[in-house]
């Protein structure tokens, strides 16, 4: 059985640019132990701030109620008992003290020796003993340690080995470890010390942490530290998502996390953090069930040939087959099947050659794209482009007042108009257009996601790629708008949306 403690919320907030309110704290902390079922988390770093003071106190509080106070960690400093005070006193119960695993650690920064800093932490658990925590030791750039002064490490350990430690943790401070290093350390000091209990905590500088963490376990270690979408200071921390499939599915190892559940704490922590996950993430990322080449398509039809253990639905998620110039008509086959689009082999074929002209053409295509390419190719009547268009639209934005946006929209031949007041201007004109469906009774999509970009080193007049993501009726859509006015782009790829909704009730209505 191995041990997982998530610090997304202690050592993923070092991320640049990512701050999480007390709020954010709680909902996160609550998903990893509710949801997501990890053994700990740390969520805290003592004497940080008063926002981290009060994030920790409400953690521990909803933590107590629910029995999980001594899952509930937080990062405490050897300080004469100033970091413990601060943990006791907001309802913390496990202190993680943060002390030198390497020699250059305790004489550069520190200035004291080996002894006195073995001292100072002896110092400090029995502080922590009578307010009654839980002690566990970071040795904080133990990989350095180990490399370059392990005398002083197996010092460190035979001096603290007898102390009331629940666990020692490994911490890889500057990711500098190889699957091999790795496995050589972590084998020596599980060897050495079988009594004793350690974490190993990875940093991916050189994209190495998951395996780092693969070899960890082998070599015996109990403990494995994660983030949430590898969130942490430079290149981050070992991601939940990937350890949580090497353990499955490489190490065969048990552990308590919900695979289901990962997928959602993932796209939530995206949206809190700001931090976007990369299409090609593992497991997590928009693409990675989502096979590009013809052949593939093929493949899965007659036998799964191209699937591996990493089955989409263990995730929550479903494998997609891309429209593109690798497109195949097995491709076009199953999109047409997730659409409940039904077309003759001959009209399947037209439709394939279309979607590789157009990928030829770098154009970005995807599923809800087919009932206008179908339409193109067979001169359908049944869809109309224009079923749902803008006659005019006037955006003011004005200092100090909110944006206010007037719209002429014609749905069917017959215009509409309506003008609403948002928190942005994009916002006042998605208001007012759902005041002209609300009144006509008509049922819209939710927004889920908005991204928007612009080419890398783009100026000021460069075109801006908006993409949406929608909820509608338990699908998913997603539209692109391409402007240089990124209102603009977001109102394309909005009306194209309410278009590929009304086209493919018809369509698909029309054709089964």
């Amino acid at each position: 059985m191995i041990e997982l403690l998530d610090t997304t919320l202690r050592d993923g907030e070092q991320t640049a640019g990512v701050s999480f309110n007390a709020s954010e704290k709680l909902t996160i902390a609550k998903l990893l132990l509710d949801d997501v079922c990890v053994d700990r988390i740390e969520v805290a770093s003592a004497r940080v701030s008063s926002g981290e003071l009060d994030a920790f106190g409400r953690i521990c509080s909803w933590a107590k109620k629910n029995g999980h106070l001594q899952q509930v960690e937080a990062l405490g400093f050897v300080d004469n008992g100033v970091s413990i005070e601060w943990i006791a006193n907001a309802g913390g119960r496990v202190i993680n003290l943060l002390t030198k695993g390497s020699l250059r650690h305790v004489t550069a920064q520190l200035k004291k020796t080996p002894e006195e800093h073995i001292d100072d932490i002896r110092h400090n658990i029995k502080l922590a003993q009578a307010r009654g925590l839980e002690v566990n030791i970071y040795l904080e750039d133990w990989s350095n340690g180990m490399i370059n002064s392990p005398e002083y490490v197996y010092q460190m350990l035979d001096s603290l080995a007898a102390e009331p430690i629940c666990r020692f943790m490994l911490p890889d401070t500057l990711g500098i470890l190889t699957p091999d290093l790795t496995l050589k350390f972590c084998t020596d000091i599980v060897s050495r010390y079988p009594h004793l209990r350690f974490d190993f905590h990875a940093h991916n500088d050189y994209d190495m942490a998951v395996a780092n963490v693969y070899s960890a376990v082998k070599a015996g270690i109990q403990g494995i530290h994660t983030t949430v979408n590898g969130l942490g200071e430079r290149a981050g921390n070992a991601p939940l998502a990937s350890v949580v499939g090497i353990l499955n599915d490489h190490l065969r190892i048990t552990n308590t996390l919900n695979e289901g559940r990962l997928t959602h704490i993932c796209k939530i922590v995206e949206s809190i953090s700001g931090v976007r996950i990369p299409d090609n993430k593992p497991l997590v990322g928009d693409s990675v069930f989502t096979q590009c080449a013809g052949i593939h398509a093929d493949g899965d039809n007659k036998d799964n040939l191209y699937c591996n253990e990493l089955v989409p639905e263990r995730f929550g998620r479903v494998r997609k087959y891309a429209l593109g110039k690798t497109s195949g008509k097995a491709n076009i086959a199953k999109n047409l099947e997730e659409l409940g689009i039904h077309l003759t082999s001959e009209q399947v074929k037209l439709v394939t050659q279309r979607v590789i002209e157009l990928g030829d053409k770098k154009e970005n295509l995807s599923t809800e794209d087919l009932p206008f390419i179908i339409a193109d190719v067979l001169k359908s009547s049944n869809v109309n482009h224009d079923a749902i268009r803008i006659v005019n639209y006037c955006l003011n934005l004005t200092l100090g007042l909110k944006p206010v946006a007037t719209l002429r929209i014609s749905i069917d031949g017959t215009e509409h108009e309506e003008s609403s007041r948002g928190d942005g201007q994009y916002d006042a004109f998605m208001k007012a257009l759902w005041k002209i469906y609300d009144k006509l009774g008509r049922e819209h999509p939710t927004l889920a996601d908005y991204n928007v970009s612009i080419p890398p080193g783009g100026k000021t007049d460069a075109l801006v790629e908006t993409v949406i993501t929608w909820n509608w009726n338990g699908t998913t859509l997603r539209t692109r708008g391409l402007d240089v006015d990124q209102t603009e782009a977001a109102i394309k790829a909005t009306m194209k949306m309410l278009n590929i909704i009304s086209n493919t009730d018809i369509y698909t209505s029309n054709n089964q």
